[in-house]
């Protein structure tokens, strides 16, 4: 699915066949495939997104994300990977 259609709240893991998609300044914030992405927050109008990755926020707009794809995670799978990372931090 599109990364630009999550719902508020949710996640998703950016899949390998978007990588040629995402635009270099991305790839180096760290937009590569198997990133768990959440969409935290839209502007009044939808743009632009708030987005939260690899510890850190950042909003962009919606055409800068066009080509993004994702597969969404469940409640359960995301759970799972923040225990996982806490525990590394341990």
């Amino acid at each position: 699915m599109p990364l630009v259609d999550l719902e508020v709240g949710q996640s998703g893991e950016l899949l390998r066949d978007s990588e040629d998609r995402v635009p270099k300044r991305l790839r180096e914030l760290g937009f590569v495939p198997g990133t768990k992405i959440t969409l935290v927050r839209r502007g009044v109008l939808g743009d632009p997104i708030e987005l939260e990755l690899r510890g850190f926020r950042m909003c962009l707009r919606r055409r800068d994300l066009g080509g993004m794809s994702v597969v969404r995670l469940e409640a359960s799978q995301t759970d799972e990977q923040t225990a996982e990372i806490k525990g590394a931090a341990t």
